[in-house]
């Protein structure tokens, strides 16, 4: 049964382990990446059946694949810093990005 999901593209979002911050580029309603990445990535186990979230990491160059359970709302935050911004947003407007009209 698939989950409704928290968290939409262009949020902002901070991961409740590591503390990083970043914004939502798009949502699986549940984990969609190899049972070996599972294995060796995901060590708190959290659910599968779930929504999971891919997020450019602010003041990075990395995106990562993290489940709904382990990220909390940044509100309040400014703007995130990532080079493939542009990529997936036109604009910053009221603490979340406005997604473009481009293909990824």
């Amino acid at each position: 049964m698939e989950e409704k999901a928290l968290f939409m593209v262009g949020q902002l979002v901070r991961h409740k382990l590591f503390g990083y911050r970043g914004v939502v580029v798009d949502v699986d309603p549940e984990f969609m990446l190899s049972e070996d990445w599972y294995d060796t990535v995901a060590k708190t186990r959290p659910p599968r059946h779930k929504p999971w979230y891919h997020i450019l990491v602010h003041n990075s160059l990395h995106k990562t694949y993290v489940a709904e359970r382990n990220i909390l709302p940044d509100q309040g935050a400014g703007p995130v810093n990532h080079p493939d911004l542009y990529r997936y947003f036109g604009e910053f407007s009221e603490g979340r990005y406005i997604p473009s009209r481009k293909d990824h």
